[in-house]
């Protein structure tokens, strides 16, 4: 059936979502180039890293961290659109599952029991057919082997953007509009929360908030990228 996937190619080819070139057939959602450079963080080595520093004094959390920097007009800025706007499910996957390659075998996010993406509200999602949080949880939980719940956090009330927002005014936008499910379930227990981009850490807060009110939780977090000015 080779020639059958050569004759969709051609009908339907497989673009690199960071640069648009065709993608050769071992590759998979980016081309061995935009994937060897990806602007990577590597903030998971430091437990002390603008994100961790981002939430002190405001949230408690065992660790924090994200994959990948966002800036304008870079490839990681294209993916994102995609992901969210577009419908490519798969690159929200794509960089969960590299990225829980290696937040599986680290402190703390090795002792994780569930992963847990940050809620849109339910118009949001039903206009968009999915969540990109949610992809990106689902690609970090088949190679961190751990579950993932989407009922956990529900989102109470529809917002509007944060973009362009000051970092109180996105605090004050996402302030509690979360709440918790079935609490009973998860005391005790290591929760991943994890988002698309960081960037004030509001709406994380605010998730962070409404999660601690569960006896004994730990929290950690984890974005595809982090665009904190």
């Amino acid at each position: 059936m080779l020639w059958f996937d050569d004759f969709i190619s051609l009908i339907f080819p497989r673009i690199c979502a960071g640069c648009g070139n065709s993608l050769w057939k071992h590759e998979e959602v980016l081309c061995k180039f935009c994937e060897y450079h990806l602007p990577k963080t590597n903030f998971h080595l430091e437990k002390e890293n603008p994100v961790t520093r981002l939430f002190w004094g405001r949230a408690q959390i065992e660790g924090g961290t994200a994959f990948l920097f966002f800036n304008k007009g870079n490839r990681v800025q294209q993916m994102v659109h995609l992901l969210k706007y577009k419908g490519r499910k798969d690159i929200g996957i794509y960089l969960g599952a590299q990225y829980g390659q290696t937040l599986r075998n680290l402190t703390p996010f090795n002792t994780v029991d569930f992963i847990i993406p940050v809620p849109l509200h339910k118009k949001k999602y039903m206009q968009r057919g999915y969540n990109q949080s949610e992809q990106f949880a689902i690609g970090l939980a088949r190679s961190m082997i751990v579950p993932v719940d989407r009922f956990l956090l529900s989102r109470t009330k529809a917002t509007e953007t944060q973009t362009r927002k000051s970092r109180f005014k996105r605090y004050e936008n996402v302030h509690e509009i979360f709440a918790v499910r079935n609490p009973e379930k998860f005391e005790g227990r290591h929760l991943l929360l994890v988002d698309d981009v960081i960037t004030t850490g509001a709406t994380l807060e605010a998730c962070i908030q409404a999660l601690s009110e569960i006896p004994r939780v730990k929290i950690s977090i984890a974005c595809i990228a982090t665009a904190m000015l």
